[in-house]
């Protein structure tokens, strides 16, 4: 009972959130898996390793599919290929059963969540000063 209510408790924070904490509950995400699956090889446990990276690896492509190349095709581009290389470190990890390309990408992900976090708070300053209220919390 408890851990529907909240699960439910969950849904409706990601129903409700803006996508700028939409895109840092995401790095938050895929920053928690990561040090899962270094923890899974530390362990030798093989099965968490490959759990945490498949849905690292999900976040990735979730993030590659919603850039919109129109908006800044430089940056978009730049940020497209950052994911993919990032996508092959894991897989060589993976393969590898090496945390060192895995610690790379936890490393980069931290850096462009702490980058979307100072974005989102500029934004939201920048909404407050206009009137309009955003909720992004980190």
């Amino acid at each position: 009972m408890v851990n529907n209510s909240y699960q439910q408790y969950k849904n409706t924070q990601i129903e409700t959130a803006s996508q700028e904490k939409l895109l840092l509950m995401l790095y938050n995400g895929a920053i928690k898996f990561t040090k899962q699956a270094i923890k899974g090889i530390k362990e030798e446990n093989y099965e968490l390793k490959n759990n945490a990276l498949n849905r690292v690896q999900a976040i990735l492509s979730e993030f590659q599919a919603t850039l919109d190349h129109d908006q800044d095709p430089e940056l978009t581009a730049n940020l497209d290929a950052l994911y993919d290389y990032m996508n092959q470190r894991l897989i060589e990890a993976n393969v590898e059963n090496d945390v060192e390309p895995i610690e790379e990408v936890l490393d980069m992900l931290k850096e462009l969540r702490e980058t979307w976090q100072q974005a989102a708070n500029k934004l939201k300053k920048q909404k407050q000063e206009r009137g309009q209220g955003i909720s992004v919390e980190g």
